[in-house]
């Protein structure tokens, strides 16, 4: 399986975009996971898989794939739609909610 090349998005939860402007870089999943029989838990006899590398720029990621001759995929990050919202609208007359407190 290919490694990939992403940028991470923006998490739901917060409003902050600290860790989105780095590139990660996955390696792909090499052996088949099995589950343990005492445990029940999941692992694998591939420990890269495990890994994520993290660089400054798409280039810089696709360079580190092609040096160690790994194939990869590049999955480009949407654009987030951004809309300016002023305060002073939370107040104005034309309004269509009813301001409620």
């Amino acid at each position: 399986m290919p490694a990939r090349i992403y940028q991470q998005s923006k998490p739901a939860g917060q409003s902050g975009l600290a860790g989105t402007r780095k590139w990660v870089f996955e390696y792909g999943q090499g052996a088949p996971r099995k589950q343990d029989a005492l445990m029940g838990w999941t692992g694998s006899a591939d420990t890269r898989s495990q890994l994520r590398l993290l660089f400054d720029s798409r280039e810089a990621a696709e360079a580190y794939a092609q040096h160690e001759q790994i194939a990869y995929e590049v999955e480009q990050p949407e654009q987030r739609h951004r809309r300016p919202k002023v305060y002073a609208d939370n107040f104005g007359y034309n309004r269509i909610q009813n301001w409620t407190h």
